[in-house]
C-alpha cells in the first residue's frame, strides 16, 4: 500500500482524488486548510503550507511515499492579485521543496489550462488547435501567472531531483454533485454554461469530471517512475461542453478562431488529452451527455 498525501484535500478535485486514491488501495493523507476532507482519507490535517516550515513539519510527519499537490486559490480574480499569486507560487514551492528535501518519491502538482492565455481582455489567438503541451504559453494575470510558476517551479526540481515530478492541466473540474444541479466554480450551472455559450466560451467550453481526473492523477502516479522528469499532461473531458459543434461555436464567441477552429468537426474539444492517452493509456470516460441529470 502507497501512502500518498494529497493537498487541497478538501476542494472540488480533491474530494474526487481522495476517494479514487483509497478506493484504488492506496493509504490517503489529506491535508487542507478548509474542513471537507473525504472520510475515505486514513487521516487529514488541517495546515498552511504556505508557511515553509509548516510544509516540512507536514511531510515529515507524514513521510508519504507520493504527493499530489492540489491546494490553491483556484479561481481568478476571487482574491486580490497580490494574494493569489503569493499563495499559488508559495504553495508549490513549499510543497516541491520538502517532498524533495525529505525523500518523498513522486510529487505531481496540479496547474491550469489558463496558462495558455485564452481571456485576454488585450485579444488572444491560439497558435493553433486543438491546443495540446506544445503550445506558448502567455499568462496575462495573477491566476494563470501563479499556475505557469508553480509548472516552471516543479521542472526547475525536476532538473535535478531524485524524486520524480509532474504536472497536471485539469481542465474546467466539474464535481459529482454539479451535474445535479449545484453550481460549479463559475457560480453557474452546467445548463447554464451549456446554454449560454458566451460563458463557456471564455474557456474554449473545456472540462472535465472530477473522478475523471482523479483517475489520471492515479494513473500518472503508477506510470511515473517510467516517465522523464518534469512533463506536463492536459487533463480533458473527450468532447467539448457544448450542444453544437466548436468548428461553428467557437468562431462565434471567440472570434480569433475563425479558420483555426474548421478541423473541430462533430464533438470534438478544443484542448487535447492525446499526449496522456500516448504515454499514460488514460481517456476521459464521463461527458456531460451521459452524466447531466
Amino acid at each position: 500500500m502507497s501512502r500518498t498525501l494529497v493537498t487541497g484535500s478538501a476542494g472540488r478535485l480533491g474530494r474526487s482524488v481522495v476517494s479514487a486514491l483509497a478506493a484504488a488501495g492506496h493509504e490517503v493523507i489529506g491535508v487542507d486548510s478548509m474542513p471537507g476532507t473525504p472520510a475515505d482519507a486514513a487521516d487529514s490535517l488541517p495546515a498552511d503550507l504556505t508557511d515553509l516550515g509548516e510544509a516540512y513539519e507536514v511531510i515529515a510527519r507524514f513521510r508519504p511515499d507520493a504527493v499530489v499537490h492540489l491546494a490553491a486559490i483556484a479561481t481568478p480574480f476571487s482574491r486580490s492579485d497580490q494574494v493569489i499569486f503569493q499563495t499559488n507560487t508559495r504553495l508549490a514551492f513549499n510543497v516541491c521543496d520538502a517532498s524533495v528535501a525529505l525523500g518523498v518519491g513522486k510529487v505531481v502538482v496540479a496547474s491550469s489550462p489558463t496558462v495558455v492565455g485564452y481571456g485576454s481582455p488585450g485579444g488572444w489567438t491560439p497558435s493553433y488547435l486543438p491546443l495540446d503541451e506544445d503550445h506558448p504559453s502567455q499568462p496575462w494575470n495573477a491566476y494563470n501567472l501563479s499556475k505557469h510558476v508553480a509548472e516552471e517551479t516543479m521542472r526547475s526540481f525536476a532538473r535535478t531531483a531524485a524524486t520524480k515530478l509532474a504536472a497536471v492541466r485539469p481542465c474546467f473540474v466539474i464535481a459529482p454533485e454539479e451535474w445535479e444541479g449545484a453550481p460549479t466554480q463559475s457560480g453557474h450551472t452546467v445548463t447554464e454554461r451549456l446554454d449560454r455559450p458566451e460563458i463557456a466560451g471564455v474557456s474554449l467550453f473545456n472540462y472535465i469530471d472530477a473522478r475523471d481526473a482523479a483517475d489520471l492523477f492515479i494513473t500518472l502516479l503508477d506510470r511515473l517512475p517510467d516517465l522523464p522528469n518534469g512533463e506536463t499532461f492536459f487533463a480533458g473531458a473527450a468532447d467539448a461542453l457544448a450542444r453544437e459543434p466548436l468548428a461553428e461555436l467557437l468562431p462565434q464567441v471567440m472570434p480569433s478562431t475563425a479558420g483555426l477552429a474548421a478541423g473541430l468537426t462533430g464533438t470534438a474539444p478544443a484542448f487535447s488529452s492525446a499526449k496522456a492517452e500516448r504515454m499514460l493509456g488514460w481517456q476521459a470516460k464521463r461527458s456531460w451527455r451521459t452524466e447531466l441529470a
